[in-house]
């Protein structure tokens, strides 16, 4: 099992995911280095996801591309302002973020299967849906983005098994568990706040 496992995993796979992990482990420290290997570990992801025929997940990681590229360059270069603070969604960005997950997942989905050979069109939107919903909400700080995040990453799970993409499976098993640290992580900052104006 192992063995199959392993002789099914390509090279841009294995270097996809190394450059993933380590972009991670350097954002947690906060280096902005973190996003040259985000770019890389982005770039091979979206040949393999082109390849896997998860057109949905190819199209999310361009997003998250010129994501990393604007990151990378205002780290570098942008000027910081006041930081803005984590805090819960309100009423209209629920509206909104729910907006965000049936407007992507319609698209996405008619394009699947109107337009491509994808065999998942609807579990592919449905990842891709919650991501950049997720996504837009991390952009404004907003707790919740770890619950979308993860309903993306608990349905990504199973999908990227069921393409045989086992190191883009396990990394995203890796991303569910940093979600949740982050999450009670942020609600800590939340409730830290909160006692201090009480």
């Amino acid at each position: 099992m192992m063995q199959e496992i392993l002789l099914k995993t390509t090279w841009p796979e294995w270097l996809g995911v190394f450059f993933s992990i380590f972009q991670v482990l350097l954002a947690r420290k906060n280096n902005s280095n973190n996003y040259l290997f985000g770019i890389a570990g982005i770039s091979l992801s979206l040949y393999v996801m082109f390849f896997a025929k998860l057109y949905a997940e190819f199209t999310l990681n361009l997003y998250y591309l010129m994501m990393s590229i604007y990151g990378w360059l205002y780290w570098k270069f942008g000027k910081q302002q006041s930081e803005t603070v984590i805090s819960e969604t309100t009423n209209q960005e629920k509206l909104i973020t729910a907006g965000i997950v049936f407007g992507t997942f319609s698209l996405f989905w008619f394009f699947l299967t109107h337009y491509t050979d994808s065999d998942v069109p609807i579990w592919d939107s449905l990842v891709s849906a919650f991501a950049w919903a997720g996504m837009w909400l991390m952009a404004r700080r907003k707790i919740e983005n770890w619950i979308l995040l993860n309903v993306s990453n608990i349905i990504a799970i199973p999908l990227l098994i069921h393409k045989d993409l086992y190191l883009y499976a396990i990394l995203t098993a890796f991303l569910f568990i940093v979600a949740i640290s982050g999450y009670l992580e942020w609600r800590k900052i939340i409730k830290k706040r909160e006692n201090a104006f009480a």
